[in-house]
């Protein structure tokens, strides 16, 4: 990452965390990185907080990268490309955080032979904790893949799958951090329900949630492992599992993550057929 040039189409949140991952890193240098967006302000913000170059014109960052990392809408992914594409450079490597649009569609609107990374990252990226898969398309090298790698791993873990996959990813870490931020809020207000305050019990509720993460990601062990660790005969921890096995828990949150699936799938679907139009 070292002598890339990273351009950023599109300086939204995740963006945003991309570029303060990559600086406090130490991967890259401020003067590796522009960001082009339509608005103003936004670049201003960025300019200001990481020190890096600003544009409007996405075709001049096109030209300038080395990685071009697409973080727009999906609905503008039209306007976008076209002056990407009539500017990106042989040598140049797209990736992309548009939610739901597939690789073949990207590639259809670039130069042949184009190579292509399709990823799914999550929110916790703003955190430098984010949960990344990454996609190669049609040309993508195991250098390219490598590279994204590299760049996701500058706010979190990764993960390489097959394109395919991606729908599953959405449903369980894409949208994961929602079911967690329920969870979180749902064992604060038990906390109060008991007698705790309201910032004590929401502080000790993230806090558990963030600690038995670390643990299981450390330790490589199997949860219901740990899970054991926590659980002594005729204990605390006992009664409560079975109080969360007797309302559902762990089914509720399977059917949740197939939902979710289930959904990004006929919406990348949806998204597919309009870029075919």
């Amino acid at each position: 990452m070292k002598d890339k040039k990273i351009g950023f189409v599109g300086a939204g949140n995740m963006a945003g965390a991309l570029i303060k991952g990559l600086l406090h890193s130490g991967t890259v240098t401020p003067s590796q990185i522009q960001a082009s967006d339509v608005r103003e302000e936004r670049l201003k913000e960025l300019a200001a907080e990481h020190g890096i170059a600003v544009t409007k014109d996405n075709a001049k960052l096109a030209s300038w990268s080395d990685v071009i990392v697409l973080a727009v809408k999906p609905q503008v992914i039209d306007k976008v490309m076209v002056p990407i594409a009539g500017s990106i450079g042989s040598h140049a490597l797209l990736v992309s955080i548009a939610a739901g649009v597939p690789i073949e569609s990207l590639e259809s609107r670039l130069p042949a032979d184009a190579r292509v990374v399709r990823t799914m990252p999550n929110t916790a990226a703003i955190a430098l904790a984010g949960a990344t898969a990454i996609a190669p398309g049609t040309h993508a090298s195991e250098a390219d893949l490598e590279l994204a790698r590299q760049l996701f791993e500058a706010t979190g873990r990764v993960v390489v799958l097959e394109e395919s996959l991606l729908d599953a990813v959405t449903g369980l870490s894409g949208s994961g951090p929602a079911y967690v931020m329920l969870m979180i809020e749902a064992l604060a207000d038990g906390g109060v329900k008991v007698g705790l305050g309201r910032d004590t019990a929401l502080l000790l509720a993230a806090q558990t949630v963030y600690g038995a993460a670390k643990l299981q990601l450390e330790t490589g062990e199997h949860p219901g492992r740990l899970k054991d660790m926590v659980t002594s005969p005729g204990g605390t921890a006992i009664a409560g599992l079975h109080t969360l096995e007797a309302g559902g828990l762990r089914r509720t949150l399977i059917d949740a993550v197939e939902a979710a699936s289930t959904r990004a799938a006929e919406l990348g679907e949806q998204m597919a057929k309009k870029l075919r139009k």
